[in-house]
């Protein structure tokens, strides 16, 4: 299957999964975390996660099910993005090209609807796929979410890049720290959403490395991207606002490689992860071009 036909229906089912199980919209608490989930976005989580089910031989669990299971990577990192954007963290207005959730429900709501999406994720990956055939890759799949984006995850990555940011000590502003920190805030959870597409199509443990070192490795690719894209695109075309990683003396790669140079690691990234990809699937597809694409995006 061609990149864009498995994007484009990897994102069907990943939407149509999303409106299945949110909480329907009327309550307020209800439409603020419809409000940011349904926003929009590359949907890049599930789509990993479907895309390692699919290129390890998938599973005999119901399709809808997986989906269920795969968007409980979009609820979690939702949940992480509306944080974010709250004015004690990053304090941003404009997401996925909207005004943010706090924006627009108030502080208190978008800080529930991000609660609230992180269960529901975890819900999601403690039933299904329902049926006891599937009860320890359910197991194994709350434990590997959990791992990614608590203290020595993602969490973790936030608190030391809020540490980092804006602090002119040279022992937080090093290239070791900024491999550390977008290790954990990135690449934990594209990580574990390879990790998951393995467990959800019952991969040997030898698999599941290697689909989770394959997310790692396109982690670094996705956040070096992102760092440049902060400084080359426009908000209209990003559906964020552009240049706040200078404005907040954010630790990026543009801010300690300088652009050049980040252009330079993001290739040298894209080559590790081709690589680790070829680890995976053989001859290059499906993964390739996914790594292609989080390298070389515009958005």
């Amino acid at each position: 299957m061609r990149l864009e036909d498995f994007l484009a229906r990897a994102r069907r089912e990943t939407e149509a999964a999303l409106e299945r199980i949110l909480p329907p919209p009327g309550d307020p608490l209800a439409d603020a975390m419809r409000y940011s989930t349904l926003a929009g976005g590359k949907r890049l989580r599930p789509v990993l996660a479907l895309a390692l089910h699919d290129v390890l031989g998938g599973s005999q669990a119901p399709r809808e099910e997986v989906a269920e299971a795969a968007a409980a990577l979009e609820l979690v990192h939702t949940y992480s993005l509306i944080h974010d954007d709250l004015p004690c963290m990053d304090d941003d207005a404009l997401r996925r090209g909207k005004p943010t959730c706090h924006v627009v429900h108030g502080e208190a709501l978008a800080l529930l609807a991000g609660d609230a999406l992180q269960t529901l994720g975890f819900e999601m990956l403690a039933s299904r796929p329902s049926g006891v055939p599937f009860a320890s890759g359910r197991a194994e799949a709350v434990l590997v979410l959990a791992r990614a984006i608590g203290f020595a995850g993602m969490a973790g990555g936030q608190a030391l890049d809020l540490e980092a940011s804006g602090h002119g000590h040279p022992d937080l502003r090093t290239a070791d720290r900024l491999k550390e920190i977008h290790g954990k805030k990135t690449g934990r959870l594209l990580s574990a959403s390879c990790e998951l597409g393995a467990i959800l199509a019952g991969a040997a443990p030898e698999r599941r490395a290697a689909a989770a070192g394959f997310g790692a490795s396109l982690g670094v690719l996705f956040q070096i991207a992102d760092d440049l894209l902060d400084v080359t695109a426009t908000a209209a075309v990003l559906g964020k606002s552009v240049g706040k990683d200078e404005a907040q003396e954010k630790l990026t790669y543009v801010s300690v490689f300088g652009l050049e140079g980040a252009v330079a690691e993001r290739e040298r990234a894209l080559g590790e992860t081709l690589s680790l990809a070829k680890d995976v699937e053989g001859d290059p597809g499906l993964l390739a071009g996914l790594a292609a694409y989080a390298g070389h995006r515009d958005r």
